[in-house]
């Protein structure tokens, strides 16, 4: 069996935010990750800059608008998150199904009917052919031409509604302000070889466990929003293909088992931004974050604090004050001096990164 400490180590390093893994990237940071939790945009790159090596905001802007090496949208959990491009097709069509179902009560409380959906979907299409890229605010705008209200919640799951039919996708920032596009338009389709879903679910599957393992099949349902009956029907398949192998209760993929989980000398300190995947990632805690301390973490309410992980584990959280110059650092507890000066060159990046020219 595998302890915490184990657990944690190989988790940390599979996320690039121990071992002094660290990517050369912004695409590489999303390639190994698979997916960045991006509701906060702000927090999203953070959560990119803390796995790279030197990433700086425009190089995160760039890999966004001008490679198109990855995408934002709504995935796991109908939640937003930046993945890779060439990915964005496939997961849609595995999870935009049951995130539709899944918010038709929702749907269903603000009056927006199927068929109404169906012809938001389509002007949505054509203004964006015609005006593109636009403004949430701009396509609220469009939006009211079909008696909707133009406050409240309707214009956003109109809008949602249209990323998950795969309609749009966020675009360019216009003066600090994301976007949309015609999905088309920005991410061509290259070779699209449409895999099943069950080929799909189970490179789903196997993209978690890469990011993830250790972890359990209930950890990826609890990760992807997909029921505990499709998680076990991929980890069925990922059995039959020789691609994962049992560690006492946890999984891992086959080729990982035999990797080292020695403990390094010196701390490996990361700053993680708000939402991070590391700690959104499993159905338990635990292994990440002492359980004296989690509701520092989690306070309530859906937030999920900035934390301070070395070797991965979380020994504080941490919070920005005005112009992003100042953060403060909350400690669990006593704090050694090598982790001290970790904490002082990740607060260095960070305010190097928020300011790139200060």
């Amino acid at each position: 069996m595998l302890d915490h400490g184990s657990v944690r180590r190989l988790r940390a390093r599979a996320q690039a935010l121990a071992g002094g893994v660290q990517e050369a990237s912004v695409a590489a940071v999303v390639r190994r990750v698979f997916a960045i939790q991006a509701q906060d945009a702000t927090a999203a790159d953070l959560g990119i800059r803390v796995r790279g090596r030197d990433i700086t905001a425009r190089a995160i802007r760039t890999a966004y608008e001008e490679e198109r090496s990855i995408v934002r949208g709504w995935y796991m959990r109908g939640t937003l998150h930046a993945i890779p491009s060439d990915d964005a097709r496939w997961v849609l069509r595995l999870l935009a199904p049951r995130i539709i179902a899944g918010t038709g009560r929702r749907y269903h409380q603000l009056g927006l009917a199927d068929d109404l959906r169906q012809r938001s979907d389509r002007l949505l299409r054509h203004v964006l052919a015609t005006h593109g890229p636009l403004t949430r605010a701009s396509l609220t705008e469009h939006l009211t031409t079909l008696g909707v209200p133009p406050d409240g919640q309707v214009p956003f799951h109109l809008i949602r509604h249209a990323a998950l039919t795969g309609v749009l996708c966020h675009g360019p920032q216009r003066a600090g302000e994301a976007t949309y596009v015609l999905l088309d338009d920005w991410l061509p389709a290259t070779q699209d070889s449409r895999p099943d879903d069950d080929a799909a679910l189970a490179e789903l599957a196997r993209c978690y466990l890469a990011e993830h393992a250790p972890a359990t099949l209930e950890d990826f349902a609890a990760w992807s929003g997909l029921p505990v009956t499709w998680a076990r029907r991929a980890w069925r398949n990922l059995a039959e293909s020789g691609v994962i192998a049992e560690y006492g209760t946890l999984t891992m993929l086959a080729r990982r088992v035999e990797e080292p989980i020695a403990a390094s000398d010196i701390p490996d300190v990361r700053l993680l931004p708000a939402y991070d995947n590391y700690l959104v990632g499993y159905r338990t805690r635990e292994a990440s974050v002492p359980a004296p301390h989690q509701a520092r973490v989690w306070p309530g309410g859906g937030v999920i604090r900035p934390t301070v992980l070395a070797d991965g584990l979380a020994i504080a959280t941490w919070t920005r004050g005005s112009g992003a110059r100042s953060i403060q650092v909350d400690a669990f507890g006593p704090v050694p001096r090598q982790i001290e000066l970790g904490i002082d060159g990740e607060k260095t990046s960070i305010v190097r990164f928020l300011q790139p020219t200060a």
